[in-house]
C-alpha cells in the first residue's frame, strides 16, 4: 500500500522514526518526509542516510499553517511528534498541551484539508488512567482524534491510534540509563524495584502502527499485547549481560510515576475485537444523546479486569536477558557484530 506513495513522519528524527526509515528505505516508497523542529537532529540524520528519497522539513506541529504546507502531496501521516518525559511534563504542562493536544489537532485538520489518506496517532499507556501531565495530555490527543475522526468528510482521512508501552532502548528510556551508569561505574538508580512496565521493541512499535494502517477504521484505537517485567529485574538483566556488581540505589516513586501501566482499560476491554497479537478498541460512536451516556451503561465491564503491566504475561531476569540480546544498541554495547 505504501508504493509510489509520500509518507510524512512528525517527531521523525526520534527514535520511532529512524526504525521507521529503515524499514522503508529499501522499499518503492516515492517519498519520506521528516518533519520536526530540531535542525541539528535533522542534519545528523541527513549525514547518516544520505539517501534522496528522504526530505527534510523544519516546522513545529504547534504551527498549523507549518503542518499545513509541509502536508501539501502527502498520502500517509505517522504522528509521533511528542512532549514524552514525564517529569517535564508535569513542570510544564501547558507545554504538554500545546504539543500533544493541539498539536494533534493540527495534524489532523491539515490532513483533512491536505487531503492525506491515513493518518496514525501514536499514543502511550499513560493515556490510560492518567495520573501525570503527559498521560493527560496523550489522552486528550486520543479524544481529540476519535471526536475528529467522526466529522470527517467523504473521502477524507481515515484516523486511527496505537497504543503502547515502553519502548526498549528508546531514546530517554531506562535501558539506555542502565548500561551508561554501568559504563561510567556508577550505582543504578531504580525507583521502585516493583514497578511493573510493559516491554515493547521498537520494530514492535513499527509493526502495530503497519498494522493500524492496513486494519483500521475510523477512530480504531490499536494496541499490541506484549510482555512485562519489574524495572528490579530489568536492573538485575542488565548488570548480568554487563558482568557488573554496580551497587542499587532505591529512590522512591517519582512524582507523577505509576506502580504499573494499563494499557487498556476495563472499559475498552469490554467492547475491544482480540485479533491475536493485536487488541482493537472501536470509537465511540455515541452521540450527544444524554440517555446513551446516562442510562445505558456497560454492565459487562463490571466483569473485566483492565490489561496491564501487573497481569500480562511476567518475564523472568533470563527472559529479559534473551529479550535484551535482540536489540541492536545492546548488542552494539557488548561490542557484538550487528
Amino acid at each position: 500500500m505504501f508504493d509510489d506513495k509520500v509518507l510524512m513522519i512528525t517527531g521523525g528524527t526520534g527514535s520511532f522514526g529512524n526504525t521507521v526509515l529503515s524499514r522503508f528505505l529499501n522499499t518503492n516508497v516515492r517519498e519520506i518526509i521528516v518533519f520536526s523542529r530540531d535542525e541539528k537532529k535533522q542534519e545528523d540524520m541527513r549525514i547518516a542516510i544520505g539517501n534522496r528519497k528522504v526530505k527534510f522539513h523544519i516546522g513545529d506541529t504547534r504551527d498549523y499553517n507549518s503542518i499545513r504546507q509541509a502536508m501539501t502531496g502527502v498520502d500517509y501521516v505517522f504522528h509521533a511528534a511528542a512532549l514524552k518525559q514525564v517529569p517535564s511534563c508535569e513542570f510544564y504542562p501547558m507545554e504538554a498541551v500545546r504539543t500533544n493536544v493541539i498539536g494533534t489537532e493540527n495534524v489532523l485538520s491539515a490532513a483533512v484539508s491536505a487531503g492525506v489518506k491515513r493518518v496514525v496517532l501514536l499514543s502511550t499507556d499513560k493515556a490510560v488512567y492518567p495520573i501525570n501531565a503527559m498521560g493527560i495530555s496523550k489522552a486528550m490527543a486520543e479524544k481529540v482524534l476519535v471526536a475528529k475522526s467522526r466529522t470527517v468528510p467523504e473521502g477524507g482521512p481515515v484516523m486511527c491510534a496505537t497504543r503502547y508501552g515502553n519502548v526498549m532502548a528508546s531514546r530517554g528510556s531506562v535501558i539506555p540509563l542502565f548500561i551508561e551508569k554501568i559504563k561510567a561505574g556508577l550505582p543504578l538508580t531504580v525507583t521502585d524495584p516493583n514497578m511493573t512496565r510493559f516491554l515493547m521493541s521498537l520494530e514492535d512499535s513499527v509493526d502495530l502502527v503497519m498494522h493500524a494502517f492496513a486494519h483500521g477504521e475510523q477512530g480504531d484505537i490499536f494496541v499490541q499485547k506484549a510482555p512485562a517485567s519489574t524495572v528490579g529485574d530489568l536492573g538485575i538483566a542488565i548488570k548480568e549481560l554487563f558482568n557488573s556488581d554496580a551497587p542499587v540505589n532505591i529512590m522512591g516513586t517519582r512524582h507523577g510515576e505509576k506502580l504499573y501501566e494499563s494499557l487498556v482499560s476495563r472499559e475498552e476491554m469490554a467492547r475491544a475485537d482480540d485479533m491475536g497479537r493485536y487488541y482493537r478498541i472501536p470509537a465511540d460512536n455515541r452521540d450527544l444523546n444524554y440517555d446513551k451516556f446516562i442510562i445505558e451503561g456497560q454492565p459487562e465491564a463490571n466483569h473485566i479486569d483492565d490489561y496491564t503491566s501487573h497481569n500480562t504475561e511476567r518475564l523472568s531476569v533470563d527472559q529479559i536477558k534473551e529479550l535484551l540480546l535482540t536489540l541492536t544498541y545492546v548488542q552494539e554495547q557488548l561490542g557484538a557484530k550487528v
